[in-house]
């Protein structure tokens, strides 16, 4: 594999903290890698040296002199007086991008729903994010760079992504780094992960699972006596290999010894127990929406949904941007009234929510993290064991120096993790996490996961962490913005297929708006001629179906209505081909060393044309033949 960039004795500080130590690596072609690692160890300092945004104090970053590099970083870098439009193509026209397949999949991706003539200033800081990464991904960089690239997407926006990741190079070409901490999105893009700690990097090759199998088997063969880091790592891996089919099949290496290091560990949660300490705690009722419509506004988010939560269950809540998921919990927690129906609550139910903005957290901004839990409770039982406030509030990641931290001086990942604690040591019997993945690293989403394990309330999580929905909830449900709450036995998988099928039933009803616009304008045009109706004028064949819907077809019409939907559909497919083939060529016309060949890029365009008009064509008797159907 070729060497595209790398870095030789980098080391940098800043005060008198040694964030990297005479790190040297390498990413090649091919090469595609995961950082991981604590918040605030190095891991966006490392991706800023390789991209040569930031000088090191010692060492060298080297990369191959035609070796271009696109790098997202976790700030708003966008200007904010231009257009998306303009932000993301600059000032070139349609036909010159949209000829281009792989930008028009990157903003049916990111930006469909973003308006494309609106200032980039305007828009909401998710808004922002979609636009600056689509603005990278439609360039043709060698190495892309993203830092958290996931912060902002939904579920169905992570999961195009890395779509796209996977699909955008051949395995041999390109090299991609990405830090973030959603452990699928590692799992489904990487080949190998990076772990920055300690001033230093050590490699692993694979995505995440195979990481922790490999990170746990190097402490294990070194002797490191890091027990409370340890335990965590290997229930971790317990759930990997004890967890859902999906996840069971990625380390496909070493499975014996993966074996014989959990033997020991016991199942991630009894939930026979849990069940059990929950239904005591909790009696029969727990919060049940009957028959639930809301209105905001002009919309109605939801329509006559019901939902029933029982003692100790564990439920996730998926959805698009907007389909009223945070709602949904402020409901639940009988914040807002519904507009019909009902909220139950029973006698006993104490509900917490965890907030997207924690801003909870600002009535003792001047008390120290250990002053904040101890206003609670100094002993607390977790699991059987008996835990000082300092032992709880270290098990979620802070050391005994950060403990005496002012709350108004924590980063916002400390932030949600003391305010969960908080939560938690309050002994609610109902938890409503909201985006509580935000801003914690792999390492503190494993034990504030460790921490969920032993809880046995009843759990709601809304999320866009895959890996978080299926390692903390028993089940899953779906909010897809058509006001409707639906389950999903076949989990987040499930999910996204509903949402293709949405997307292409939206795509087929603009169609068919489009071919209904174009039949009322040649009616019209019939119905002006002199001494002729567009009915006179039509041509014998397809343009019956009309009047053969309204007064109801034969069945020998019918079957040839079916035949011809085949044969349509089979063209059309054909056509779809043609046109990206055609696609194709214009861009390696484009992109000719020698210069672009206009002459051939005038001849590929007229192609183009001509096959979007047949297309269109056949549309319309696809539209007439469907409606002999309905």
């Amino acid at each position: 594999m070729a060497h595209l960039l790398g870095a030789e004795n980098l080391s940098i500080s800043f005060g008198t903290r040694t964030i990297l130590d005479g790190v040297s690596l390498g990413l090649e072609e091919g090469d595609r890698i995961g950082m991981v690692g604590r918040n605030g160890d190095g891991k966006s300092t490392l991706m800023g040296l390789l991209a040569e945004r930031q000088r090191p104090d010692d060492g060298r970053v080297t990369r191959r002199r035609d070796v271009t590099v696109g790098y997202l970083d976790q700030t708003d870098v966008l200007d904010g007086d231009l257009t998306v439009g303009q932000a993301i193509v600059g000032d070139a026209a349609d036909y010159e991008w949209a000829s281009n397949a792989r930008i028009r999949d990157v903003m049916s991706g990111l930006v469909q729903e973003v308006d494309w003539n609106a200032q980039v200033s305007s828009l909401s800081g998710g808004q922002k994010r979609r636009v600056a990464l689509a603005k990278l991904l439609t360039g043709d960089d060698d190495v892309i760079m993203l830092d958290e690239p996931t912060n902002h997407l939904d579920v169905e926006g992570v999961a195009w992504l890395a779509r796209h990741l996977k699909q955008r190079w051949r395995p041999s070409d390109g090299g991609l780094l990405v830090v973030t901490h959603d452990r699928w999105f590692l799992d489904e893009i990487c080949t190998r992960t990076w772990e920055v700690h300690d001033a230093m990097v050590d490699p692993f090759d694979g995505g995440y699972a195979a990481y922790v199998l490999a990170r746990a088997e190097r402490d294990r063969m070194a002797s490191v006596v890091e027990g409370k880091r340890q335990q965590l790592v290997k229930k971790e891996l317990a759930w990997l290999r004890r967890g859902a089919p999906a996840r069971t099949a990625k380390p496909k290496f070493r499975i014996e010894a993966a074996n014989n290091l959990i033997a020991d560990v016991p199942e991630p949660r009894d939930t026979l127990s849990l069940n059990k300490m929950a239904t005591a705690r909790l009696g029969k009722d727990v919060l049940d929406l009957e028959n639930v419509s809301l209105t905001l506004g002009d919309t109605d988010l939801f329509r006559n949904i019901t939902l029933r939560l029982a003692p100790g269950e564990r439920l996730g809540l998926v959805g698009v941007n907007g389909a009223g998921k945070t709602t949904l919990l402020r409901l639940l927690n009988g914040d807002i009234e519904p507009t019909s129906g009902r909220l139950k609550r029973g006698k006993t139910v104490q509900t917490a929510v965890l907030s997207q903005e924690v801003k909870e957290l600002d009535e003792v901004a001047d008390q120290r993290v250990i002053e904040v839990i101890e206003n609670e409770k100094r002993v607390f039982n977790v699991g059987g064991r008996e835990l000082s406030a300092g032992q709880l509030v270290e098990q979620l990641g802070f050391s005994a120096q950060r403990q005496w931290t002012p709350v108004r001086e924590l980063s916002g990942g400390e932030r949600r993790r003391l305010q969960l604690l908080r939560l938690l040591v309050g002994e609610p019997n109902v938890l409503m996490l909201d985006e509580p993945t935000n801003d914690l690293d792999t390492d503190t989403l494993a034990a504030v996961e460790d921490v969920l394990d032993g809880w046995p309330g009843t759990l709601v999580v809304v999320s866009h962490d895959r890996y978080l929905l299926e390692r903390v909830t028993d089940h899953q449900m779906a909010l897809l913005g058509d006001g409707k709450l639906r389950g999903l036995p076949g989990g987040v998988d499930q999910y996204l297929e509903l949402r293709g099928e949405a997307l292409a039933a939206n795509s087929q009803a603009s169609t068919a708006a489009r071919g209904s616009s174009q039949a009322a304008r040649a009616a019209a045009a019939g119905a002006s001629r002199p001494g002729g109706s567009s009915a006179a004028s039509a041509p014998s064949g397809g343009g019956t179906a009309t009047a053969l819907a309204g007064s109801g077809a034969s069945e020998a019409e019918k079957r040839a209505a079916k035949k011809d939907l085949t044969r349509i559909e089979r063209q059309l497919s054909k056509l779809t081909a043609q046109a990206e083939k055609i696609n194709a060529q214009m861009s390696d016309a484009t992109q000719k060393s020698s210069g672009a060949d206009f002459e051939l890029i005038g001849e590929l365009n007229a192609k183009l044309q001509a096959v979007a008009a047949e297309q269109e064509e056949l549309e319309m008797q696809w539209l007439e033949a469907s409606e002999i159907l309905e």
